[in-house]
């Protein structure tokens, strides 16, 4: 499982930002996923748990959003929005696309608590 390997990466960045904005624990993080990530939405919140365990992001809130698959056409230069199972350009149907969005597994935003104040959002 993979997914366990990319919530430690996605721990490393929090406990990195934490430092750097001197908050004392991490509450919440948000990240975006694709569907052409490579990343199964399913298994990274069941391997979340098990990653922020006795770091500062310990019981933080996982939020996972998902993006859209978009294509550009290289024949007619439209973006569209397609299904990731079929990658065809919405306008002139060709299948010469390149994809835009939709392959990505970004760290969105991170919710930070400093000492005794209020949370604190970061974007990322």
């Amino acid at each position: 499982m993979h997914e366990l390997s990319i919530c430690r990466g996605i721990i490393n960045q929090a406990e990195a930002l934490a430092v750097e904005h001197n908050a004392r624990r991490v509450t919440g993080i948000k990240v975006l996923i694709g569907p052409l990530s490579g990343v199964e939405p399913a298994l990274l919140a069941q391997a979340f748990p098990l990653a922020s365990a006795a770091s500062v992001a310990d019981g933080a809130e996982l939020q996972i959003e998902y993006s859209a698959v978009v294509v550009r056409c290289t024949a007619c230069d439209t973006e569209s929005e397609v299904a990731p199972n079929r990658l065809l350009c919405k306008k002139c149907g060709a299948w010469q696309t390149q994809v835009i969005r939709g392959d990505e597994m970004l760290l969105a935003s991170l919710e930070l608590e400093k000492n005794e104040t209020e949370p604190d959002r970061l974007a990322v």
